[in-house]
Formats: C-alpha cells, sequence, structure tokens
C-alpha cells in the first residue's frame, strides 16, 4: 500500500552607572536548556566549578530565539517566512560543523569534559534533545505561517488538492523535469548511491508484478532546479510532489508502494595538514573535493516514512537511529526562501535605503565626494546598514584604484560577494600599475571555493595574492591606502566588524572605522607585514591583534575596571559580541562582578555567561537583540575612571578567535565617534521590544515577558529614524569635536 505524504496545506532596565553595584539577585537554579519554548533539560551532569552554560546548548538557545520572531505575529508574513528559512539554515550549518566535531570526539572515544562538565556524548545526547524539540516546533510555525498566508493570497497548494492542474503539471514535469532525474536502485548489483549534502530525495519502494519482489531506489530533487513552481499567480506547488505524482514515468512497469522524501546531512569541516601542504591552494582544492564524501551526521524522514524503510537509509549511509530526525509537514524549509520573491509588499518589512554618511555627501550629483578629503578631517565611523556600504567603504577603495596619487592598496578578504565591487576594483588598481596585495582567506568556511576564484583573478590581473597563514585563519577585517600628498606619503585605513561584501552589509550590522591618524597607519601596515612577510610582530601601538594579544589585552583592560572599582573611581564595561564563550575571559567577567564592577553584555548567540548569580555574576546583566538586520557588530566600552574607551572591531569572545585566527580591534578616540557608539548601545540596552534577557536560571526570556507588557522600543526602527535625521540634516557643518545630541562625548 502507498504510503500518502501529509498535505502542505518598567521599559527595559537602564544602564547602570559606572562604580554603581547591581541590586541583589535571586539566587539561581540548576543550569538548564529551557527556554520559552518549553524544551527539557538533560540532567545527571558534574557540575563545573563555577557557572558556564554550554557552547553547543546556548547556540541552540539562540536558533529559538531566531524561531521566535517566525511565530511573532507583529512581523509581516513574507518577514517570518525569512525567519522560518534562517532558522533551518542555522541549523544545517550547526550539523554540518559542530554536531559533526562531537560525533567525531565521540567516535575516537574522547572522555574530555567540556567547561561546563559534559563529555562529548553527553553533549551530543543534549543537543539532540533540543533539536528534536525546535525541529517540532518549526514545523507548527511553518504550518502556522503558511495558512496565514494562504489567507492572505499566497499559497503553497498541495498537489492532490489541485486536480485541476495535474494534466499542465504532467507535461511541465516531461518538459523541464524528467530529462535531468536518474532513479538508482538499491540491490546486490546497485550499491548504495552516495547522496550529497543537505539534498532533497524521494525514497521510492517498488514491487515486481511479474516476480512480486520488492526493491528499493532513491531518486534526487535536481537542486538546480526551484523548489517552488508557480502554477497561478502568488500560488505554488513543491516540485518534490510533482516528482513524486509522476515516479511511473521513471519505474515502468513497476507497482509504486510507497515514496517518501529524506535528506542527509554531511560533516562539512576540512582537514587540512597545514604544515605539511606544499601548497596551501591545492590542498583547499583537494579537500573540498573529499568534503562532498563527508561522513553523514544527520538524516532527516517524513513523519510517515515506515520503520523499514528508515532503517534502509539509516544503514545505507551509515548513521544510528538517534541520528533521525522526523518531520512534520514540508522537509527542508529552506525551499520556502522563493517566497520572498513575491512581489506583495504589504505581506514583508518596508525595504531600507541606507543613507550616505553626512561627511562623505558628494558636493552635487555630478561628483562624487573625495574620501580621503573627508577622512582628512578627521576619523569617520560608519554604520551599516543604517548607512551606506557603497558610499563608504567601496567609495574608499574605488577612489583609490582609480586615484593616480595611490600607490598601493592593502586588503584582507574574508568574504565577499560573488560579483564583488570591491575585487573589481583591486583588479583595476592592479592593472592599473598600483601596488596591489590582497589576503584572501581560503579557509573561511563555506567561501573557500568562491575565494579560491577570486584569489586567481587577482593573481592574473598582477596582484600580489596571499592565502593565509599557516594554522591561522585570517579574520580581521582592514584596508590600507598609501597615498602620495604634498607632505609626503599619507596612510589611509579602514578597520571594521564586517566583512567587504555589499550584499551582507545591507542585511548585517557593523560597523567600520576610516582614519588616516599615523599610528593606525604604522599599526596596519605592521600588521600587513606580519601577514605576508615573515614579521614577528607582537605589540602595536594602538590596535589589539590576535592571537598574540587580544586575549591579555582583554584581561588587562577587566583587571583595570576591578582596579578602579576598588579605589571608588567611576567602573564599567559594556560588550556588544556576537559570541561569549572564552573560558579566561567568562573567569575575568566573573571576578569583575564580584569586585563591584557594573557589566552590560548584548551578546546575539551564544553566551556560556551565567549572570545574576548571587556573589559570582550579580552585577552583570546579559540581553540579546534579534530583529530585523543581523547583529554582527563587536564593541567593548570601558568606564576607564571616567575616561572611558570604545573599541570596536572582528573578534568574539571565543577561543577561535583569540587563539587561532588573526584579528584586529582599534580603540575610537574621536569623540563624535565615541558618542556614537555610546548612542547605539544606549538604544539596544533600552529595547523592550526585540531584547532578550539572559536570567540567573539560565533561561532566555523576552523582555516584555519580564516587565509584562508590548515593548515601544525597537532598537532597528530607532536607529533607521535617526540616520534619517542625520541625513536631513546633512548640509549643516560639522561640529569640531562635536557629540550627538546630548551624550558626554567621553561616554
Amino acid at each position: 500500500m502507498t504510503a500518502v505524504r501529509p498535505g502542505t496545506t518598567d521599559a527595559a532596565p537602564r544602564a547602570r552607572q559606572p562604580g554603581r553595584a547591581a541590586g541583589p539577585a535571586a539566587k539561581p537554579s540548576r543550569p538548564t536548556l529551557e527556554p520559552p519554548t518549553g524544551r527539557t533539560p538533560v540532567e545527571g551532569r558534574p557540575e563545573p566549578s563555577f557557572p558556564y552554560l554550554n557552547r553547543e546548548l546556548s547556540w541552540l538557545e539562540f536558533n529559538a530565539r531566531v524561531l521566535h520572531e517566525a511565530g511573532d505575529d507583529r512581523n509581516p508574513l513574507l518577514e517570518r517566512v525569512k525567519f522560518l528559512t534562517i532558522f533551518a539554515s542555522n541549523l544545517d550549518e550547526f550539523f554540518q560543523v559542530r554536531i559533526a566535531g562531537l560525533r567525531q570526539q565521540v567516535l575516537a572515544g574522547s572522555t574530555k569534559r567540556a567547561p561546563d562538565g559534559r563529555t562529548a556524548a553527553e553533549q551530543l545526547q543534549a543537543a539532540r534533545a533540543g533539536v528534536h524539540q525546535l525541529v517540532d516546533r518549526h514545523s507548527d510555525l511553518a504550518s502556522e505561517v503558511r495558512r496565514e498566508l494562504a489567507e492572505a493570497g499566497v499559497e503553497v497548494v498541495d498537489y492532490n488538492g489541485i486536480p485541476e492542474h495535474h494534466a499542465a503539471l504532467r507535461q511541465r514535469f516531461l518538459d523541464e523535469i524528467f530529462p535531468v532525474l536518474t532513479p538508482l536502485a538499491v540491490d546486490p548489483g546497485h550499491p548504495f548511491p552516495y547522496i550529497s549534502t543537505l539534498s532533497l530525495s524521494i525514497a521510492v519502494g517498488l514491487r515486481d508484478p511479474e516476480s512480486r519482489e520488492q526493491h528499493f531506489a532513491r531518486v534526487k530533487v535536481p537542486h538546480l532546479l526551484p523548489r517552488l513552481i508557480q502554477i497561478e499567480l502568488n500560488r505554488f506547488v513543491l516540485i518534490d510532489q510533482v516528482i513524486e505524482a509522476n515516479l511511473d514515468t521513471l519505474f515502468t512497469g513497476m507497482e509504486i508502494l510507497e515514496h517518501h522524501l529524506f535528506r542527509v546531512t554531511r560533516n562539512a569541516d576540512l582537514a587540512i595538514e597545514e604544515d605539511e601542504a606544499d601548497d596551501l591552494l591545492l590542498a583547499i582544492e583537494e579537500e573540498l573535493r573529499r568534503r562532498r564524501f563527508g561522513e553523514a551526521v544527520r538524516l532527516e524522514v517524513e513523519r510517515s516514512m515506515p520503520a523499514g524503510t528508515r532503517q534502509i537509509l539509516l544503514e545505507g549511509i551509515g548513521l544510528a537511529a538517534e541520528d533521525c530526525y522526523e518531520v512534520r509537514g514540508m522537509l527542508d524549509l529552506t525551499g520556502l526562501g522563493g517566497l520572498l520573491d513575491v512581489d506583495r509588499p504589504d505581506l514583508r518589512q518596508a525595504p531600507w535605503t541606507p543613507v550616505t554618511p553626512v561627511r562623505l555627501l558628494p558636493p552635487d550629483d555630478d561628483e562624487p565626494a573625495d574620501a580621503f578629503a573627508a577622512i582628512r578631517a578627521g576619523d569617520i565611523l560608519v554604520h551599516h546598514p543604517y548607512e551606506s556600504f557603497t558610499a563608504s567603504v567601496e567609495r574608499f577603495i574605488a577612489q583609490a584604484a582609480d586615484d593616480p596619487d595611490v600607490l598601493t592598496i592593502k586588503q584582507t578578504l574574508y568574504r565577499t560577494s560573488g560579483d564583488s565591487p570591491i575585487v573589481r576594483d583591486l583588479i583595476r588598481a592592479a592593472e592599473r600599475g598600483k601596488q596591489v596585495v590582497v589576503l584572501v582567506e581560503i579557509k573561511a568556511r563555506f567561501d573557500e571555493e568562491a575565494n579560491i576564484v577570486w584569489a586567481r583573478k587577482l593573481e592574473r590581473a598582477g596582484a600580489h595574492v596571499v592565502y593565509g597563514l599557516v594554522g591561522l585563519k585570517t579574520h580581521s577585517k582592514t584596508a590600507l591606502v598609501v597615498r602620495r600628498e604634498a607632505g609626503g606619503l599619507r596612510r589611509y585605513v579602514h578597520i571594521g566588524t564586517g566583512n567587504y561584501n555589499p550584499k551582507t552589509a545591507r542585511l548585517y550590522v557593523d560597523l567600520g572605522l576610516l582614519s588616516c591618524r599615523a599610528d593606525l597607519g604604522a599599526d596596519v601596515t605592521d600588521l600587513f607585514n606580519f601577514l605576508t612577510g615573515l614579521s614577528r610582530q607582537r605589540t602595536f601601538r594602538k590596535l589589539l591583534v590576535a592571537p598574540h594579544g587580544l586575549r591579555n589585552g582583554f584581561l588587562e583592560l577587566v583587571d583595570r575596571e576591578i582596579a578602579h572599582a576598588a579605589a571608588g573611581r567611576p567602573a564599567g564595561i559594556v560588550l556588544k559580541l556576537n559570541a561569549l564563550v572564552d573560558v579566561p575571559c567568562v573567569e575575568a567577567l566573573y571576578r569583575a562582578s564580584r569586585a563591584g564592577v557594573p557589566i552590560d553584555l548584548i551578546v546575539r548567540a551564544g553566551c556560556s555567561l551565567q549572570p545574576g548569580v548571587e556573589g559570582l555574576s550579580d552585577n552583570i546583566r546579559v540581553r540579546s537583540i534579534i530583529g530585523e538586520f543581523l547583529e554582527h557588530s563587536r564593541i567593548w566600552a570601558f568606564a576607564n575612571g571616567g575616561e572611558r574607551e570604545w573599541y570596536i572591531g572582528s573578534a568574539d569572545l571565543m577561543d577561535r578567535n583569540l587563539d587561532r585566527r588573526v584579528e584586529a580591534l582599534v580603540p575610537v578616540e574621536d569623540a563624535e565617534a565615541r558618542a556614537r557608539l555610546s548612542d547605539i548601545v544606549q538604544v539596544m540596552l533600552a529595547d523592550d521590544r526585540r531584547a532578550w534577557q539572559l536570567g540567573p536560571d539560565a533561561v532566555w526570556r523576552r523582555v516584555e515577558e519580564i516587565t509584562g507588557r508590548a515593548g515601544s522600543v525597537d532598537t532597528f526602527e530607532v536607529l533607521k529614524a535617526r540616520a534619517l535625521a542625520s541625513g536631513q540634516v546633512a548640509a549643516l557643518p560639522r561640529r569640531p569635536h562635536g557629540g550627538t545630541g546630548s551624550l558626554d562625548p567621553r561616554a
């Protein structure tokens, strides 16, 4: 009997003043994996020597916060679809990298414990339990959003519910889909086929009507064809359902007993012996070919798939039953991303057009801004996507490529876009005879192939291309331009928190500093000498650079705040990060809290520090902002006895960033730029609409849940409004050493 597939039918807490200790916090319960979705924690692990929340489980909590946005009906429907796809894509990468790593430890027999006390096997068990609950919630929300979309006139219909379209769809199948399908049988003469990672496949149960012998086959859903087939305006059907409805054309003369979708995820980490590689680029290319055949780490199946079929798949790809995840409804919800192209502006977030930074406005419509003149007038802090990446960073590199007085351009590239204007500018500069040096990080995960292509194009244009350092990834976001001017050579630099990627610069929140300060120019020059030559530079005038000085620099800054607090001087720490999991850094922040230093942490994703523990972390608050844009910038602020210091840069407080990457943080010393950073942080600390807060019980809760009322301060809306306001006053002259509003420029 053929199995039928299911149809797819007070506001926020205010920032504490430096030197003021927080009030007593409730004594926490045992840390659990228990966010608002009601997941059940895994018990029975040994207590660590100090509270440390598991990195893997904390990341799952972050993805639960992303998923919450898909369920928030205040978000436009297509925005909720976006969060459904982001959650799915995030989870794919989690399995490809983090779960794959835990499995390797278990298979190697490792009994080493993570800082929270769990072994790899225990972490794997806890992560699986959390994933199962998240996947169920994901499926439920997808059904809910699809139902509401259908009511709004955008529908992904079930094939069985549209018989009037079957004839046309069969013809379309024969014309456009059938020619690219390859059914693969499994029997003694046909071994179990290789199944590529993240591809959708159909498991087909067959019977020979003459011999009555049963067979098994697999049909891959072609990934080069759109997942959604449009049948009418804003009405779609899934390509996999169309294929399933026409399997008879692939298995002529056979009885089709069952058909079910499944999906395999494989280990995507590269294993490269860099010390033994004669040519790193060739070694990466070879490893990329091997990655296609990485070990399977997850099997996703439709809930309707019989146990026997699941077992065939598990044995074929070498997984155990606990590695199988059954999904209600539609498998692989990244496929809903096709709906984001639907022309229904009433169902999406109003598009944001970045404003041109005030200092970089062109003098008239026909003449571009002179980036070098603007930078000579003082440091420029740019804030993407509120301010235009194109009008700032791209303009800086493009002008350098075309300016006959520019002698040298040096830049790091970690990730960039497929049609990168930055790379085109660098190629043009090299072709014009300038010295162009580019460090292309060919070990940037999932961007290795694209970066190899860019590296070769740059080399052909005459640029000097460096592929990175053995044993280290170069993650810093730095550019250096050397220009001949009347007083001699002048160095211009850009140091940022985000990639040189114009596409993600419209989606990710990042910061960058443009400067021609001599000390920063000298530091960035030394950094490039370290990256491209044999320099053993370990200390810098202003920059904090990993892997040699960043962790120690951070710990020294924390210790300085402890000393200020002990002396009765203003003390305080504010950190905005993507992740906080490094053990020495967590311990240092606990130490500072015990000394009375007030600490505010804004951490987008994984956070291993547990705030509010009496006598340990009751001076620490942790919050997370999830919303329209992906928060990606890193900001450090230290009260420093009343002379507050600010840093921005590429590093998170993770051991990989501090020990195995080249990272750079730059002190922001311009008064106006510091005031802007203070403004950004204050908005995020006041957010009561998009913010989550980590409690002393290790549970993340919406600030709205804590206050009991709907929030009114949305970080993204506030900062968009302020960007527009700055554009409206763009014609006004810059105030020397000015601040923003009433903010103290020293803050």
